[in-house]
């Protein structure tokens, strides 16, 4: 796509505005403005270039900060006039030392969050981990750890008397689970396109 496809008649001195998302979390990180030369800077060199309305120039996000927004994909609205950028943050995105310039809830998206720090350990597999342990003793060994933590969840929630165990079985399923699915080549994505066909 090219920064000339995009309508920028709404907005003053051929800017458009830019959402930043967590490509892991999908927690909405931050807006910025882009001109032209921002947006083919940010395209050639993968990380995010706004162009700054307060200095007046182009501004790399994390050029002082080292907190650089790595892009994975570009997209626009509905009215070609907004962009939608999803990206892999390094360190906070505000410059108030927080994630997100939005403030909120910072373990919304853990579980996105969870499954990238798991895919990681699966391609590292450093020593040590135990989620390398996991992996090394293959699909069968995780699978029956699944069902330990699924007949351990089964049995706190019939119970009923301890909430936080429950929370803390629960907690134990959903680690294991997104392992297995790892493991076999799968990711949440997968499971969420299933239910949505489901759900049509």
């Amino acid at each position: 796509m090219k920064f000339s496809e995009l309508d920028t008649a709404k907005n003053c001195e051929g800017l458009v505005p830019v959402i930043i998302q967590d490509d892991n979390t999908l927690k909405v990180l931050m807006l910025g403005y882009m001109n032209e030369e921002a947006y083919n800077k940010t395209v050639t060199e993968g990380k995010v270039t706004f162009f700054s309305r307060t200095k007046g120039r182009l501004w790399t996000k994390g050029e002082t900060s080292g907190n650089f927004l790595f892009v994975k994909s570009i997209a626009t609205d509905c009215d070609n006039d907004t962009l939608l950028i999803r990206v892999n943050p390094v360190g906070p995105t505000c410059h108030k030392g927080t994630k997100s310039c939005f403030g909120g809830d910072e373990n919304e998206g853990f579980i996105r969050f969870l499954q990238w720090f798991l895919q990681k350990r699966h391609e590292e597999m450093p020593d040590g981990s135990y989620t390398t342990k996991l992996f090394k003793k293959g699909v069968n060994k995780i699978a029956q750890k699944v069902g330990e933590e699924a007949v351990e969840t089964v049995i706190e929630a019939v119970d009923g008397t301890d909430d936080a165990a429950l929370i803390y079985e629960a907690s134990d399923l959903m680690y294991h689970y997104l392992v297995l699915l790892i493991a076999k080549g799968y990711s949440l994505k997968d499971i969420e396109e299933e239910l949505a066909k489901r759900h049509k």
